[in-house]
């Protein structure tokens, strides 16, 4: 069965989203128009709505069905959409039974990387996130469960997985953490080559998690933080559970023993910020070297508590967005500069010549190369967001 034959399914939002969309790959019917959309602040509605939208127009005879957070924060108005057919309940749509008889049997999957839910929900209440009105408390897989998931798809050729989640480093299967999930996954899926990790709580990553990321050569060293801002006043009406100290404690210790990219969720603009706590949120950037930052302006939810708190102008905090997505480039450049002449394992990924090395920087092949193949390749120039190199 080619490709062409599975459903389509849009993903917004978060990498728990991509990795339940892989799922609803595998359950949906040909026919189906899947949006998997994103709730986390106003704006991800707006662009679910206008998924949804796009889509019928480009697939009029299509099944469009909708999920995810959005529909499920507001389901009454989305079902009302003209466009949309159906839909589906954040807590029914990885269930086959919701599909019924157009489930298929497995189908194939490209052999570069899986992202695996195992953690959904969030118990923290941040005051911009409406997360916890969309995917309730803190859960998770247990791990009876998913070393066989994850041992099912490198038996299929899978060879890197992403742990993904709401709030993954808060995993927790009746007292076993993240950490526990790691190590028994890596001792009983020794197969298992390459090992990634989503998102992470600063506040969260314990000890043993530590250990594994700095020690274990088959967790990638690249670690993306939910920092959301540099300034403590501002962690603080975020109701965040670091500071800026903590954040930059953590990545010294992260670094004391592996050289390990950084990544990091930045808010612009959020209620109250002034010039001076902008600027403290700037300069992390350069303390923390963080170069895989994915910053967005800040956007009100309704319903939540920073939604009526005094706003900074839209303008404002799209400016400083741009300011913090410049610095970060400029570290990422610095760090690719460095990288010229060393040999990388890059795992291909496009057809034929694009792929990541393990701290998650983006390689070009001058040849093409298998899909799927982890290919040694010197790096023989730099641009400003990717490494360009030859089979070694």
């Amino acid at each position: 069965m080619s490709f062409s034959t599975q459903p389509e399914v849009v993903t917004l939002g978060c990498r728990l989203n991509i990795a339940e969309s892989a799922a609803i790959r595998q359950l949906a019917g040909r026919g189906q128009v899947v949006v998997n959309g994103c709730g986390v602040t106003n704006q991800a509605v707006k662009d679910t709505r206008a998924a949804i939208r796009r889509l019928r127009r480009a697939r009029p005879e299509a099944e469009l069905i909708v999920t995810g957070c959005a529909s499920d924060m507001d389901r009454e108005s989305f079902a009302a959409m003209p466009e949309v057919d159906r839909v589906i309940g954040n807590a029914a749509k990885l269930l086959p039974a919701t599909w019924g008889a157009r489930a298929n049997a497995p189908r194939p999957i490209p052999q570069t990387r899986a992202f695996v839910g195992v953690q959904n929900g969030c118990d923290h209440h941040c005051t911009f996130c409406a997360i916890p009105q969309g995917r309730g408390r803190n859960r998770a897989e247990p791990i009876a469960a998913v070393i066989p998931q994850i041992a099912a798809l490198v038996e299929r050729g899978q060879r890197e997985v992403v742990l993904s989640g709401v709030d993954l480093a808060s995993y927790d299967d009746r007292g076993a953490r993240l950490g526990v999930l790691v190590e028994r996954l890596l001792s009983q899926v020794p197969t298992l080559e390459r090992l990634r990790l989503s998102s992470l709580d600063p506040a969260a990553i314990d000890d043993h998690l530590l250990a594994l990321l700095t020690q274990e050569p088959r967790v990638m060293p690249h670690v993306h933080l939910s920092v959301q801002a540099g300034d403590d006043m501002i962690l603080k009406r975020m109701r965040r559970r670091h500071t800026r100290g903590d954040v930059l404690q953590l990545v010294e210790r992260l670094r004391a023993t592996r050289d390990i990219a950084i990544g990091a969720d930045l808010i612009a603009g959020f209620p109250t910020e002034d010039e001076t706590m902008f600027a403290n949120t700037l300069a992390l950037i350069d303390e923390a070297d963080i170069t895989h930052a994915h910053v967005f302006p800040y956007s009100p939810r309704s319903g939540t508590p920073a939604a009526r708190m005094p706003q900074v102008a839209p303008a404002v905090a799209r400016d400083r967005a741009a300011q913090l997505r410049a610095a970060a480039a400029a570290r990422l450049a610095c760090r690719l500069a460095a990288q010229v002449g060393t040999v990388q394992p890059v795992l291909v990924e496009k057809p034929g010549d694009r792929g990541h090395a393990p701290d998650f920087t983006a390689v070009r092949l001058p040849a093409p190369s298998p899909i799927g193949g982890i290919v040694a390749v010197t790096i023989t120039a730099a641009a400003p967001d990717h490494l360009t190199g030859t089979i070694a």
